[in-house]
């Protein structure tokens, strides 16, 4: 059984900062791919940043120069930094874990943490 739990979210001003994190449990034994993705209602859930087991980042267009994830070596533990935020990031931001070879159906997520931008 795996569990990730996430951490960090809040309200936050428009133009303000906010760092994520997230830790994975149980059977984790072997180092995965970790990533963040975010929801708002009635939307389809959206990459925000992932970061592969060397390191390799990639990140959806809106935040590419706000955002940054990184990684405990050799753990499964993933951060996101976003700093700039706007109203229109607010959104449930769900941390990612896919295991090496394996299909999306597959991964795992965590909770959600509320991430909310408003003055």
């Amino acid at each position: 059984q795996v569990q990730l739990v996430e951490s960090g979210g809040g309200l936050v001003e428009p133009g303000g900062s906010l760092n994520l994190s997230c830790v994975a449990s149980g059977s984790t034994s072997r180092v995965n791919a970790m990533g963040w993705y975010r929801q708002t209602p009635g939307k389809e859930r959206e990459l925000v940043a992932g970061i592969g087991i060397g390191g390799t980042t990639t990140y959806g267009d809106f935040g590419k120069t706000r955002f940054i994830i990184s990684r405990e070596s050799d753990k499964n533990v993933v951060y996101l930094q976003m700093s700039n935020l706007q109203p229109e990031d607010t959104a449930v931001y769900y941390c990612n874990m896919r295991r090496p070879g394996l299909a999306p159906k597959y991964d795992y997520w965590g909770q959600g943490t509320q991430v909310t931008v408003s003055s």
